[in-house]
């Protein structure tokens, strides 16, 4: 029976450090879309690895009503039976994505370029979140929209009958809405076309390839041009899902500001358009080191080492946002607990995540102690070379990033940070706390 009653934990500075050798779930992004790929393609795909989280069951889900197969053999092993382009069938209901802002926007892509009425919600959190990001764009391609207020869900599609092909350069990176758009583009005859004024991640393209899509792309400056040859015959293909790098980022961080903590987390995926974290927390000093790189069904994956250490405040640049636009509020608690003041620039995508995350990242800090200022879009934390002292109580808004961060932060602080609510963890990391707690870390209920 679902728990509705709220979640508090509190986590406190470990009597031990933290050790050992971990997996983390498989990356959510890719779970998302081999799922819906699956869904599209002609013949029996099989999936190992994939994210057992709440978001990620909204997306199998909402396959199973649009007319595809999809079963679990056994933990992280699933099977999809595809409908192929064009195939889906009108869903009796509405689509409910629960938390999972990636698998509304993906999907609004698929289902507009489809003859078919649907209707997609969410909970309260995404409910709140706009879709006019990716209304826009597909609304070139025949379909109709109708939103609440403020173009949030719930969201009713009437899918196009003949659907255009697509040409759209993205205002800002974001992957979701790239994505939506080639997602889009697989069902109209023609060439679709995408520019991104920055290269952000790369899931899509990489797995469109691996199902059989042709896909180009080209490098424009910073950024890219992509171009999908529309109304492919997608064919079945397994699927290896890595390690989330979203996910490994809270024990690796918690790795790295407990005293004398080592660990070894196993087949992270390190593609490097997500690849910004590992990169920045190196520049502040971490030791992070790749061990058995190797290709998995198209996406580099690594083992890492991790060992603890002292860190130091840097400028990040604002291109660097795109591949790390998930990791900043854990790498906001890395920087409170280095020396002198860390620059995080362009954070301006976090203000329409699963809540204002740039606000509850700024907040959390604070709370626990340490200086910050928001500035813009750029969040300036003021470190001093030692944990804040903590002693807070941070409310998650739902928002399971923040949870996270704000327990990992309690194992460095001298007071313990609790939080409010831990459910919404879930969404990405079922295993979080089982996890943590089997690399030493102290966190329990309170």
């Amino acid at each position: 029976m679902p728990n509705h009653s709220p979640t508090p934990l509190q986590a406190s500075r470990p009597t031990a450090p933290l050790g050992g050798r971990s997996t983390v779930p498989g990356d959510k992004s890719i779970s998302h879309r081999a799922l819906m790929l699956g869904a599209l393609a002609v013949g029996e795909t099989r999936i190992g690895g994939l994210l057992e989280g709440e978001d990620v069951a909204r997306t199998a889900a909402a396959m199973r009503a649009l007319g595809a197969e999809v079963w679990r053999d056994a933990p992280g092993a699933w099977r999809v039976a595809g409908r192929g382009i064009g195939g889906l069938l009108e869903p009796e209901d509405v689509l409910d994505m629960g938390n999972s802002g990636t698998a509304a926007r993906l999907l609004a892509g698929i289902l507009a370029s489809h003859p078919m009425f649907s209707v997609l919600s969410g909970d309260a959190s995404l409910r709140a979140r706009p879709m006019r990001r990716v209304m826009t764009p597909l609304a070139a391609c025949g379909a109709r929209f109708t939103a609440r207020a403020g173009d949030r869900l719930p969201l009713a599609i009437e899918g196009a009958r003949d659907a255009l092909p697509l040409a759209y350069r993205l205002p800002v990176a974001s992957a979701q809405v790239k994505s939506a758009v080639l997602l889009a583009g697989l069902n109209a005859p023609g060439l679709t076309i995408v520019e991104e004024p920055e290269a952000s991640r790369d899931h899509s393209e990489n797995m469109l390839r691996h199902f059989g899509a042709e896909v180009r792309v080209e490098t424009l400056g910073r950024g890219r041009r992509i171009t999908l040859t529309g109304q492919p015959e997608l064919r079945a293909a397994d699927v290896t899902v890595p390690g989330d790098p979203s996910s490994a980022a809270f024990p690796l961080v918690a790795a790295l500001l407990v005293a004398d903590s080592a660990i070894d987390l196993i087949g992270i995926g390190l593609n490097p358009l997500r690849a910004g974290l590992f990169e920045t927390l190196r520049e502040m000093g971490a030791e992070i080191e790749i061990l058995h790189p190797r290709i998995e069904g198209g996406e580099s994956v690594g083992d890492l080492q991790v060992r603890s250490g002292p860190l130091r405040g840097i400028d990040v640049p604002p291109e660097r946002a795109p591949s790390m636009i998930d990791e900043y509020p854990i790498l906001a608690v890395a920087a409170a607990c280095a020396e002198g003041s860390t620059r995080l620039r362009g954070l301006g995508e976090l203000r329409v995540k699963e809540s204002d995350r740039l606000a509850a990242t700024a907040t959390l800090l604070k709370a626990a102690g340490c200086a910050v200022e928001v500035i813009d879009d750029d969040l300036l934390v003021h470190g001093t070379g030692r944990p804040p002292a903590g002693g807070a109580r941070v409310a998650t808004r739902l928002d399971h990033r923040i949870a996270m961060a704000a327990l990992v932060l309690g194992l460095a602080t001298s007071a313990p940070v609790g939080i409010d609510d831990a459910r919404c963890i879930d969404t990405s990391f079922p295993d979080f706390l089982g996890l943590m707690r089997g690399l030493g870390a102290s966190i329990a209920p309170g």
